[in-house]
């Protein structure tokens, strides 16, 4: 039907964007961990300054 060149170079598309989706779900994952390992960094560290805060107005 098409060129050999032709099927070859419609696969590369269909490869490309096989990776690119993969790629772009791996990195959304990636993002997402990210997002929560600092944000519950920060929870605690709020956490841990209310406490100290607390502490500080008791003694006073």
């Amino acid at each position: 039907m098409f060129p050999i060149w032709v099927d070859l170079a419609i696969g590369g598309a269909v490869l490309s964007l096989v990776m690119f989706v993969r790629t772009s779900y791996v990195d959304r994952k990636q993002e997402k961990d990210f997002i929560e390992e600092h944000g519950k960094t920060y929870i605690q560290r709020m956490a841990r300054e209310k406490k100290k805060r607390l502490s500080s107005e008791l003694k006073d």
